[in-house]
Formats: C-alpha cells, structure tokens, sequence
C-alpha cells in the first residue's frame, strides 16, 4: 500500500513540478533545493 502512494507520487512529481537535474545543485535557491530534496525522498521511497 505505502509503495503504491510512493509511486502515484512520483508520477504526480513527475508531471507537475520542474526538472532540475541538468542545474548546478549549489547554485539552487532554497526552494529549488526543497523540491530536489522531495523529488529524492519521493522516488526513494518509490523503488
């Protein structure tokens, strides 16, 4: 069950928010980091 919300998530994740994986990760603002962060735990969690 917990896997199935993890992966309705990353597709969600997927289709709404930016990709930042071609950027600088230190050069991200707080928020673009926040995104990054919650994208990693999403899809983490996912596999």
């Amino acid at each position: 069950m917990r896997r199935m919300l993890f992966r309705l998530l990353a597709l969600l994740n997927k289709a709404l928010l930016p990709k930042l994986w071609n950027k600088d990760l230190v050069r991200l603002n707080v928020a673009q980091k926040l995104i990054v962060a919650w994208r990693y735990y999403v899809t983490r969690n996912a596999l």
